[in-house]
């Protein structure tokens, strides 16, 4: 037996020593790593930069081995990654799920395989316009490298940059498919939240208040759904969807992201799966997979080969295309949102009614430092902390990367003023985020798109039954485009929402807007229950004007 386990150390030992730097470790073996081929200026530079691991130079790309057994009828996979993200997430460590198998699995399936790095990659995350014209440039070198047409799997904001490639930069005629997964192809309402009034502090501590974020804002989305979906370039190219319901590891980053969308309906932990279709694509599957787990291949390539593995569109795909629609939805709210600086060692402290109605409450605190203390005392008078069982930590890798999260979930139905206290050993910035599950609902009637400058807003609470309807107030803070980027330039108005009349149930106000570009609403609604007790509620939009015509 001992003799058996000498051998087996030594033989681990051998294999460290003499196995070949650059190979990924699987199960069906060891497949070597991709090999860095080029950058967007057609150079080739596989012999003069680092490892292909530690090269996360914008407009490189890596060329994946040859499988033995390639199937040459088969395109060429081009992945394309998402927001903050790398080449490598395809063959390295997910957040949650361990190595990534993507490229395993296609090397197996004996798919060729090449893979991309956007400018994300470098630390600047940008634009689907920025990111488009390099991936072009990219899709032009490979399509030549391999002398046909590929096949592309983007994940995340990898889909609307592939869509930016294709049809505003050209590179169509160098792809056959596209397949996204979990794409915000409609925009996702944290990227509203990022770029909220509220949020707007922490964002720019953290640096996330980039290219990318604003162009995943809802309305600044609908403004590219309508440049690009009517496109004639469009339709050059099929397009396949995928979408997830997880909602990540319970208490991660993901989970709390599922918290906040889950008004908007089923979705990702990061995205909505109404988010993910398109009006022509055909979409291939939804399934109770996270935003981090569906870029692997154990969660997705089985259902991704049936269409990568040919050229052709199936007829039944061709009927499915014709039955797709857009997704109209009927956003509804139930988070109360707050944020601003933190001044080093003075403690903050914010109020957060609460009528009772929800079956629990998360109560979520984002700040750059992780040494940020954070006490919640109930309405009677208990207090939770960092030692409560109810207390959780955790770290964004997201809209707000970086931010330390420190989070509450109350799974009682204690009414009336909680309080969060917080007090930071230097300055810093936070946003509280209080979401109240299964609660009474307000609804919002709002255009994402628009070419009016006067925008009417109706906040509407049809099938509320606890609320007292003469006790209902509301007022909305418009942040216009200069003042997005540029938050110096902020004249902030509060304007206040108006009865719409004796016997409807809603809040109305017609917003007057001063020029073309992407709006950040932040709505406040606060009231009474019919017994007293107090609540309050933020909603978050954003809306583009296109026209600005009067």
């Amino acid at each position: 037996m001992l003799r058996r386990l000498w051998y087996f150390v030594l033989c681990s030992l051998l294999i460290c020593f003499v196995l070949p730097a650059g190979f990924v470790f699987g199960q069906n073996g060891d497949i070597p790593q991709p090999v860095r081929m080029g950058n967007a200026h057609g150079q080739v530079i596989a012999e003069q930069l680092p490892p292909p691991s530690n090269d996360t130079t914008p407009g490189t790309w890596f060329l994946g081995a040859t499988p033995p057994d390639a199937d040459l009828t088969k395109p060429p996979i081009v992945f394309v990654q998402g927001l903050n993200s790398q080449a490598q997430s395809w063959w390295d460590e997910t957040f949650y799920h361990g190595m990534n198998d993507m490229y395993e699995t296609a090397y197996n399936h004996g798919y060729r395989t090449a893979f991309v790095q956007l400018h994300d990659a470098g630390g600047n995350p940008s634009s689907p316009w920025d990111n488009g014209k390099l991936l072009a440039r990219m899709l032009e070198e490979i399509y030549s490298h391999f002398r046909q047409k590929v096949n592309i799997v983007a994940h995340s904001k990898g889909g609307p940059d592939t869509q930016a490639a294709l049809v505003h930069h050209g590179a169509f005629p160098y792809v056959h498919k596209v397949v996204t997964l979990g794409s915000p192809h409609h925009g996702s309402h944290l990227a509203d939240l990022a770029y909220s009034w509220w949020a707007g502090w922490l964002a720019e501590l953290l640096g996330q208040k980039s290219d990318a974020t604003y162009s995943l804002q809802t309305g600044e989305m609908a403004k590219f759904r309508e440049v690009t979906d009517n496109h004639p370039n469009a339709p050059k190219n099929t397009y396949y969807t995928a979408a997830g319901t997880n909602w990540g590891p319970t208490f991660s980053a993901l989970w709390l992201g599922g918290v906040y969308l889950s008004s908007h309906g089923e979705n990702d932990g990061l995205v909505n799966v109404w988010s993910t279709g398109l009006p022509y694509g055909h979409h291939l599957f939804t399934s109770d997979v996270d935003h981090d787990g569906i870029r692997t291949g154990t969660a997705s390539f089985a259902k991704m080969d049936p269409v990568l593995r040919t050229m052709q569109v199936a007829d039944s795909e061709k009927e499915r295309n014709r039955q797709s629609s857009s997704v109209v939805v009927e956003p509804l709210t139930n988070h109360f949102v707050r944020g601003g600086p933190l001044v080093a060692n003075q403690p903050k402290t914010v109020t957060i009614p609460a009528d009772g109605s929800s079956d629990s409450m998360v109560f979520a605190v984002l700040t750059k430092s992780p040494h940020t203390e954070v006490k919640l005392i109930s309405p009677s008078g208990k207090v939770y902390s960092e030692t409560s069982s109810q207390f959780f930590q955790t770290t964004d890798k997201y809209f707000f990367k970086g931010a330390a999260i420190q989070l509450f979930q109350i799974k009682d139905r204690e009414s009336g003023n909680w309080v969060m206290q917080m007090n930071s050993p230097q300055s810093d910035a936070y946003l509280l985020v209080a979401t109240f599950p299964g609660s009474e609902e307000l609804s919002v009637s709002l255009p994402v798109i628009t070419d009016q400058l006067k925008l009417p807003l109706h906040v509407e609470w049809d099938h509320v039954k606890q609320w007292n309807p003469g006790q209902i107030r509301g007022t909305v803070k418009v942040i216009p485009p200069q003042a997005q980027t540029d938050r110096k330039s902020l004249n902030l108005e509060t304007i206040p929402l108006t009865e719409a009349g004796k016997n409807r149930p809603e809040l109305y106000a017609e917003l007057k807007l001063e020029t073309a570009g992407t709006y950040n609403l932040t709505i406040e609604i606060e009231g009474k229950t019919l017994d007293g007790k107090p609540f309050a509620r933020t909603i978050i939009r954003s809306v583009h004007v296109e026209k600005a015509t009067k």
